[in-house]
């Protein structure tokens, strides 16, 4: 086994923390994992992992080894792309949130295995804040603003959202003409999972931001369930537009307020900040901005 081979296994046991995880990742006997990072110590004369029963963890001199691999395996990557004119190819581990994955991914997900078949794909769906380096995930793909300051971004959409309610709910709280009507009405307050916090709903009004908090008798985690709430009659809710076109179309739900939309919600694909982009990134990245400008008919800025 080569040297490059040899960093691919140390930076996946570096960053999975575990030398089956890394073995599995790699596809690759455990044994030879073991075995190949006590010959890579030997070389170097240093002790690059500490290794207890229970976790893997870099030394000092493994932490620096360490941040010289990855720089050297995504400039080797680099190269290699740029001069051999590949195309990219491996494991893309990506995690999406849910409803984005259900609507958006799957559906175009063939065709991007056609046009890529040397990549293959692990794709997780989440909600919640994603330790990319310990689990080993490539990129996610999340709606909303940016909450981990230790990940980068690449906008891809920004998401048309509407506030709605339900006939019943209309009809015993009035359809609110302004955001001054919206005394007396209630909202289903979504807790962010980032936070903890409700979130308010937001207006723009001539092109500024307006937050208003209504009082609320039920919070939800889920998307599914934020939606469901408001169909119940349970009170107002912001949602991107997508997601309700079926239940607006049966009159099952109604738009409030459509002259003060709230603002739409940005969707990113993110990744770690000390990690190099791979070309497998960078071809999902490209194939979500396409599937997501046809969805909503914009166009973003090429990176």
């Amino acid at each position: 086994m080569d040297r490059f081979q040899e960093m691919q296994v140390f930076v996946r046991i570096a960053e999975r923390g575990s030398f089956s995880q890394a073995a599995e990742d790699l596809q690759i006997p455990r044994a030879t994992v073991t075995n190949l990072i006590k010959r890579m110590e030997s070389r170097l004369g240093a002790r690059l992992l500490e290794r207890t029963t229970r976790q893997v963890r870099l030394t000092h001199d493994g932490e620096a080894y360490y941040q010289r691999c990855v720089r050297l395996l995504a400039d080797l990557e680099e190269a290699d792309g740029a001069f051999l004119n590949t195309a990219p190819k491996g494991l893309l581990r990506v995690n999406a949130q849910g409803t984005l994955a259900k609507y958006f991914v799957m559906p175009g997900l063939p065709g991007f295995l056609e046009r890529y078949p040397d990549i293959v794909l692990h794709l997780g769906e989440d909600d919640r804040l994603v330790d990319m380096v310990r689990e080993g995930v490539d990129c996610v793909l999340r709606a909303g603003a940016l909450q981990d300051s230790s990940l980068v971004g690449r906008q891809i959409a920004l998401m048309p959202l509407v506030t709605v309610a339900s006939p019943a709910y209309l009809a015993r709280f009035g359809t609110p003409a302004s955001l001054e009507d919206l005394e007396g009405h209630r909202a289903v307050d979504y807790l962010s999972s980032a936070t903890g916090r409700t979130m308010p709903l937001d207006f723009l009004v001539e092109g500024r931001s307006v937050l208003v908090r209504p009082g609320s008798v039920v919070s939800v985690t889920g998307a599914e369930l934020y939606t469901g709430a408001a169909l119940a009659g349970l009170g107002l809710a912001q949602v991107p537009r997508y997601r309700v076109e079926r239940e607006l179309a049966a009159g099952h739900l109604r738009i409030v307020l459509p002259k003060a939309p709230p603002a739409p919600m940005p969707v990113s694909v993110l990744y770690p900040q000390n990690r190099q982009v791979s070309a497998r990134v960078r071809v999902f990245t490209q194939w979500l901005v396409d599937v997501f400008a046809t969805a909503f008919d914009q166009t973003m800025p090429v990176r």
